[in-house]
C-alpha cells in the first residue's frame, strides 16, 4: 500500500510539473492559460514568473479581485500585463527578450494544481546581407570562381544556410552571439543555378535569392581594371608633381633676376 501512494505521488508529481514550451516573438502578445475543466472551480488562481522567484498576478474570486504585480523587477512588466477573472489566463503585450524564462499557474480549490509554461522570446530577424569577393588567387587569368558572402549583424538563437534550389549547401547554428555572423559560399562564375541565403530562427526566416551574374564579375578583369586605374592615378600624381616643381623653379628664377636687376639699378646712385 505504501509502494502504490509513493508510485501515485510520483505520477501526481509528474502531471504537475509538465512544461508547455511557448515561443513568440519581441514585440508580439501572448496568452498563457490552461484548458481545464475545473478552473471555474477555483477560488484562487495564482500566476508566478518562476526564473525570477516573484508572483505577478492574483485572481481571488470569493473577493471578485484581481491583483496585477507589474512593478516588479525594475517594472519589467509594468503596462504589459493583462488578467482574465473568468479563465484566469495571462496576457503579456509588448514583450522582450528580458520577459523569457519559466511561468507558473497555480489554482487552489477542492484540488491544488499547478501548470508551467516554458516562455521562449526571440529577437526579429535583421535582413541578411549579400556580398562578393574573388579569392585570395584572384590575379591568376584562369580563376573562374567567385565567393558570395551572406552576412547580418547581432544575431542570435538562429541558423543560417546556402541552398542551390532545393538543395542544402551548408549551414552553420549558432545561439548566444552579438557579432557579425556570415557564411561563405564558392561558386562558378559560368553557373546558372538560382541560390538563396536562409536566415531564420524557430519562430521566422528571411531568404534572399540571387542570381551568380548579379554579384559575381571576372576576377581577372578586375584586377586588370584595378591595375590600370592604379597606373593612371600614379600617372596623374606624378605629373602634378613635376608641374608644381616646375613652377617652383621658374619661381626662383625669377626672383634671382628681379634682385640682380634691382642691384644693377642702384649701384650708380651709391658713387654720389
Amino acid at each position: 500500500m505504501f509502494l502504490l501512494l509513493v508510485f501515485l505521488s510520483l505520477f501526481f508529481c509528474c502531471l504537475v510539473d509538465e512544461v508547455k514550451s511557448v515561443s513568440v516573438m519581441e514585440g508580439d502578445s501572448v496568452t498563457l492559460y490552461n484548458n481545464v475543466t475545473d478552473i471555474q472551480k477555483a477560488h484562487l488562481i495564482l500566476w508566478s514568473f518562476v526564473t525570477r522567484g516573484t508572483p505577478i498576478a492574483r485572481v481571488n474570486r470569493e473577493a471578485n479581485r484581481v491583483s496585477v504585480f507589474d512593478d516588479v523587477h525594475d517594472g519589467m512588466f509594468r503596462d504589459r500585463l493583462q488578467v482574465d477573472d473568468q479563465t484566469g489566463s495571462l496576457t503579456i503585450t509588448n514583450i522582450t527578450t528580458q520577459h523569457s524564462g519559466l511561468y507558473q499557474m497555480t489554482i487552489s480549490g477542492k484540488q491544488k494544481a499547478s501548470y508551467r509554461f516554458s516562455f521562449a522570446v526571440y529577437a526579429r530577424l535583421p535582413v541578411p546581407v549579400i556580398t562578393s569577393y574573388c579569392p585570395q588567387n584572384s590575379s591568376s587569368s584562369s580563376v573562374s570562381t567567385c565567393v558570395l558572402l551572406c552576412s547580418v549583424m547581432n544575431v542570435s538563437h538562429v541558423s543560417f544556410s546556402w541552398y542551390k534550389g532545393k538543395s542544402l549547401l551548408s549551414s552553420i547554428s549558432v545561439s548566444d552571439l552579438n557579432i557579425r555572423l556570415s557564411l561563405p559560399l564558392e561558386v562558378e562564375y559560368q553557373d546558372t543555378n538560382t541560390y538563396r541565403c536562409v536566415f531564420n530562427n524557430p519562430i521566422t526566416n528571411h531568404t534572399q535569392h540571387l542570381h551568380i551574374t548579379q554579384f559575381c564579375h571576372k576576377c581577372s578583369e578586375c584586377v586588370c581594371c584595378c591595375n590600370v586605374s592604379e597606373a593612371v592615378i600614379r600617372l596623374v600624381i606624378s605629373g602634378l608633381v613635376g608641374v608644381a616643381t616646375v613652377a617652383v623653379l621658374a619661381y626662383d628664377i625669377r626672383s634671382d633676376v628681379r634682385d640682380e636687376q634691382k642691384k644693377r639699378s642702384q649701384t650708380p646712385s651709391d658713387y654720389h
